[in-house]
């Protein structure tokens, strides 16, 4: 099972996950970090920007970096949300070396479009609607979650800001995939939240400890014992008392005036921040 969630974290191979692991992460709400996605590719991205010397050589680096994104996207088969997430982390460093606003909704939507213009398939493909919801609804809403607290707050109190931001990012994801989990799969995971804060920084963990292990193989069993360990730990989840919602069947045009109603929500709120004088508060 180690291996089997391993192969799946580090290079998209889900062949050997059994039924019983699937349903583990399903149920706790793990399920994104055995699909390669954003987060993946970010970490990677990091832990390569760390490496190199982008502070002398920021232009070089950011070139280095890109390359090995492709390079590892071609290792791993080329899955949808793996390539929206290079064309973004392209268009990311592109943007970063002439000091441009890096990531937005304009540079999602030039992905969706490059993207379906190679493939417009794409467009019905699981995946594909996961991921650019995610990716959306973080955009819009991670703004509106670090309103809650001032900039001057969270700058004096480091760690309540990295809390927050895990929350921020956390549930307005969930807010953009929601409807589409409850519509392709019938079920909706209810510790969501107190799952990321223990696989993300496992991911990081483990994504990180994968390219030691590719330098040192004698240390492969440390890694297998870390995801030993989260597998554990996920399965304790699974068994708390109300886990997961399960017998969702809603219909498309449900799933379509849901996402209406979420957008019209974050419209009212940004309505109302001046009103309330929250971006003056920052």
């Amino acid at each position: 099972d180690a291996y089997a969630v391993l192969a799946a974290m580090a290079l998209g191979d889900k062949s050997a996950l059994t039924h019983e692991i699937r349903a583990t992460y399903s149920v706790s709400g793990a399920s994104h970090v055995l699909a390669l996605s954003g987060l993946h590719l970010g970490i990677i991205y990091g832990l390569l920007w760390l490496l190199l010397p982008h502070r002398r050589w920021p232009a070089v680096s950011q070139t280095i970096i890109l390359i090995a994104i492709w390079l590892y996207v071609l290792l791993v088969g080329m899955p949808v949300s793996v390539v929206r997430s290079a064309v973004m982390l392209t268009v990311y460093g592109l943007l970063s070396i002439g000091h441009r606003n890096k990531m937005s909704v304009n540079a999602l939507a030039f992905t969706a479009i490059v993207m379906l213009m190679c493939n417009p398939e794409w467009l019905f493909d699981i995946g594909f609607q996961l991921s650019f919801m995610a990716v959306l609804a973080i955009l819009l809403f991670v703004p509106l979650f670090e309103d809650v607290f001032s900039a001057k707050y969270l700058q004096e109190h480091r760690w309540i800001r990295r809390i927050w931001g895990l929350v921020a990012v956390s549930v307005s994801a969930q807010i953009g995939v929601a409807p589409l989990i409850a519509y392709y799969f019938g079920r909706l995971s209810t510790y969501f939240l107190l799952t990321n804060f223990i696989v993300l920084p496992a991911a990081y963990l483990i994504l990180g400890f994968s390219l030691i292990v590719l330098l040192f193989p004698s240390l492969a069993y440390i890694l297998l014992y870390i995801v030993d360990t989260l597998n554990a730990v996920l399965l304790r989840i699974t068994a708390i008392p109300g886990s997961s919602i399960d017998g969702f069947h809603p219909n498309v045009l449900q799933v379509v005036l849901t996402y209406v109603i979420i957008f019209c929500t974050y419209l009212l709120i940004e309505r109302i921040r001046p009103a309330q004088g929250w971006r003056a508060s920052r």
